[in-house]
């Protein structure tokens, strides 16, 4: 694993938030990443671990994630809050722009962003996720998220777990299972394993998605013209076809739309295709600062 400092900073409404720092050049943008809904910074262990030293990789963990501080009132737990969170820390370390990194939740606060504060974004990876989101998904993931667990062991967690991902990644083996759930999950003092993350997250997140999506097609056009690539998971069940294909005629001639093969939401970033991906848009990064 790639060496990192965990460091830590305040939000405008005073929690302590924390993030992974992987040392990089200072002479380039810095690559942001942000996670999914219920995901923390180490989603992103092997993505740091092949472009940290190449890049600078910062690795945020949104509140009530993770290490970061929970919030107090579940109502700030919306894209708009974590936006604001971004942006502190960007200011706070005086960096004027990043390649951001998004999966799901990352990648709309990412296009809110785009929308709000374009100049603060040299290339973006939308992961899995669009201005619009299939239901199917939206549904699927209510079934889960807020809803606290307690296994006793690694083991029993394993066999919980397993059969809810395997639809999501059929291909996955053992390792990599246990992989994800020490990413997800933490042990606490007695042993158990606990989700890790608040579970009053689901709270917003449930009342959000009841009844017609907002229009979130406008928030594209801060990305038009970047360097953009999204990926979609072949089996996703957030993002459709059509809408990534839309998205990505949208955002012009400088996006490119990725399909990681026998994959559902999200892609793991580590998959070839995933690889090969973020090298090409890296590169029309460096190219467009150049």
């Amino acid at each position: 694993m790639a060496q990192y400092e965990d460091r830590f900073y305040n939000s405008v409404d005073g929690l302590r938030l924390h993030y992974r720092d992987y040392a990089g050049p200072t002479d380039q943008p810095p690559i942001l990443c942000l996670p999914g809904l219920t995901r923390n910074a180490r989603d992103f262990e092997d993505v740091a671990a092949r472009l940290a030293g190449e890049w600078r990789v910062l690795c945020l963990e949104f509140r009530g994630r993770g290490l970061s501080e929970k919030d107090p009132d579940p109502k700030r737990y919306m894209p708009k809050t974590y936006a604001a969170d971004v942006l502190k820390l960007l200011d706070q370390l005086g960096i004027a722009t990043a390649v951001f990194f998004g999966t799901s939740l990352g990648g709309l606060v990412t296009m809110l962003l785009a929308y709000t504060d374009e100049e603060r974004i040299a290339g973006a990876l939308i992961n899995d996720v669009g201005p619009e989101v299939d239901p199917a998904g939206i549904e699927r993931i209510r079934t889960y998220v807020g809803k606290p667990v307690n296994w006793r062991s690694w083991a029993e967690a394993e066999a919980a777990m397993g059969d809810r991902l395997r639809e999501v990644y059929p291909n996955w083996g053992e390792g990599d299972l246990q992989t994800f759930l020490r990413r997800t999950c933490r042990q606490e003092a007695d042993g158990s394993i606990v989700l890790d993350y608040d579970m009053a997250i689901a709270l917003p997140f449930s009342e959000a998605n009841e009844g017609t999506q907002p229009d979130l097609w406008p928030l594209l056009d801060g990305l038009k013209g970047k360097p953009v690539t999204l990926l979609r998971g072949e089996l996703s069940d957030l993002l459709a076809q059509d809408v990534a294909e839309r998205t990505v005629r949208t955002l012009g001639d400088q996006a490119e739309l990725v399909t990681v093969p026998g994959v559902g939401h999200a892609p793991t970033l580590d998959e070839p295709e995933a690889v090969a991906a973020i090298d090409r848009l890296l590169a029309r990064v460096r190219q467009r600062e150049a």
